[in-house]
């Protein structure tokens, strides 16, 4: 019995690697039937093994599977290109919402769970190493930001703030779309991936997942030597301090940083604090 446990434990990796590898194939290439046939197949998969137990234990896999499946194929449906006009924000507001709230809905309410939660805190107070990495995060991101959005030209990837409400629609934007990375990614994906698999194996497969969506989204050329690392590191975060707030803070100190490079690269000695 312990064998065929084990078993079904090394096959469920499959399935989940099936399901992740769908964000690849819907933000990178940007193929969809890629995207679907990949969801069906890890789906399909997990169900599979699920049926060919002598009995149920535990979590379904398939279930928990097919919610991040839903939340990237709500997220899929648009076009990731930044729009700050209010078609383009509305547009949005409303995948992006859905993509969280379908599968915390489906979750809580059909499959009569608590697999999805947002633990804003932990109860403890930060330490100095979360203070510490706080001014960390955005002493790295003052050094390295500006070097890769300028050098590279993915600044461009965001459209030109040349006016005070397009700069307070950016910074609106910016900070949405990281909280929505944290709900999401984290809380949701990374999560119901550590019902399954060891920490790691989980925090990789949900990293998939997360950097491809950046991709899309604009961090491109050589984003990924900076967004992988940090999906992962955030991961790591989440279970070392179980706060959703730390996560968060990190997370918008970051796109802080962010948001003032894209103001200064499309408007040179508006905010004379960069090197480049």
């Amino acid at each position: 019995m312990a064998v065929a446990a084990s078993r079904d434990a090394r096959l469920a990796i499959v399935p989940a690697a099936l399901v992740c590898a769908a964000a690849p194939a819907f933000f990178v290439l940007q193929v969809a039937w890629i995207g679907w046939v990949l969801v069906v197949a890890g789906v399909g998969g997990a169900i599979a093994i699920e049926r060919g137990r002598a009995t149920a234990s535990g979590p379904s896999l398939a279930r928990d599977l097919s919610l991040i499946a839903a939340g990237m194929l709500i997220v899929s449906s648009i076009p990731l290109a930044a729009e700050l006009d209010n078609l383009g924000m509305l547009r949005f507001t409303v995948a992006l919402g859905g993509a969280v709230l379908v599968p915390y809905l489906v979750s809580r309410f059909v499959f009569r769970d608590h697999a999805i939660r947002f633990p804003w805190r932990s109860g403890k107070r930060w330490g100095r190493l979360q203070w510490g990495w706080l001014v960390a995060v955005l002493v790295l991101g003052w050094l390295i930001l500006p070097f890769y959005f300028i050098t590279s030209g993915v600044y461009l990837n965001w459209p030109v703030v040349d006016t005070p409400n397009l700069i307070v629609r950016l910074f609106i934007g910016v900070g949405a779309v990281g909280i929505w990375d944290e709900l999401f990614f984290i809380c949701t994906v990374f999560t119901l991936l550590r019902r399954h698999f060891p920490t790691l194996l989980a925090n990789l497969l949900q990293t998939i997942v997360f950097v491809s969506f950046l991709w899309e989204l604009g961090y491109r050329e050589w984003g990924p030597v900076l967004t992988i690392p940090f999906a992962l590191l955030q991961g790591l975060i989440f279970v070392r301090t179980h706060s959703l707030a730390y996560v968060v803070t990190v997370h918008l100190l970051f796109d802080a940083v962010v948001f003032a490079v894209l103001v200064h690269a499309h408007n040179p000695g508006l905010l004379p604090i960069f090197v480049l």
